[in-house]
């Protein structure tokens, strides 16, 4: 009989590999190459878009990947520069952008699921399975298993997480430059007491997630306090 490709591969054998690569490895050995890990940036602040990456690495397991690591443990200056090694070495890669809007019109969860779907079809390569951080995606083109800590157990994963992070820190560093006043370059939209503070005194402005309950309550009654692009402009 055929393998089941819809669920874990059965007496899978793990055998150590270097560095976040044991994971992956059992899986090529069991036939799923290629493998691709899915991660996003920008679940929880209340401003910016979501942004949701996905990435196939060649199974070599090339030396200037060897820092690939969860990118929240990696400082910005690493960060950047894995970025434009991980877009030249891996066989294919995805990044897909949910704006603001989106996520407030289907919900944070369904467009991380939404955005992680959108980034696997979009992959130049069909994988033969794909790990996702953190929970089940339901809807991908091909096996998957979820990993609690994903980011710093799979090297797909990480790379997937970089190129997110990165993308998105961009995003919001030219936010930062049209929209000024929030510190959008500095914090990223998340909670932080100045950005709290810069909330009250500004109002929300277009790229804020209504959604979000300390953005919401800031609205003024009969009327938005939104603060605009043009308006930060003049």
């Amino acid at each position: 009989m055929g393998q089941d490709r819809t669920s874990w591969p059965p007496r899978m054998v793990m055998r150590r590999a270097a560095g976040l690569r044991t994971l992956e490895a059992a899986l090529v050995r069991g036939g799923l190459a290629p493998v691709a890990g899915v991660d996003e940036a920008g679940r929880g602040p209340c401003a910016g878009p979501l942004v949701v990456a996905a990435c196939l690495l060649a199974p070599k397991a090339y030396d200037k990947l060897a820092g690939l690591d969860d990118s929240k443990k990696l400082t910005e200056a690493a960060r950047e520069e894995l970025f434009p090694v991980v877009q030249r070495l891996a066989l294919a890669w995805s990044v897909v952008v949910v704006p603001a809007w989106e996520v407030d019109s289907i919900g944070i969860h369904v467009a991380n699921i939404e955005g992680m779907r959108r980034a696997v079809v979009g992959l130049e390569h069909t994988p033969g399975y794909i790990l996702t951080d953190g929970f089940k995606v339901p809807g991908l083109p091909a096996p998957s298993l979820p990993v609690i800590g994903g980011d710093g157990t799979a090297a797909c994963i990480a790379a997937a997480s970089i190129l997110a992070k990165v993308t998105r820190d961009r995003m919001m560093v030219e936010l930062d430059a049209q929209l000024p006043g929030y510190g959008f370059a500095a914090h990223k939209g998340y909670n932080t007491p100045e950005h709290t503070a810069a909330l009250r005194q500004l109002g929300p402005s277009t790229e804020h997630r209504r959604s979000w309950r300390n953005v919401r309550e800031l609205e003024v009654p009969g009327g938005s306090r939104v603060a605009t692009r043009a308006a930060h402009a003049r």
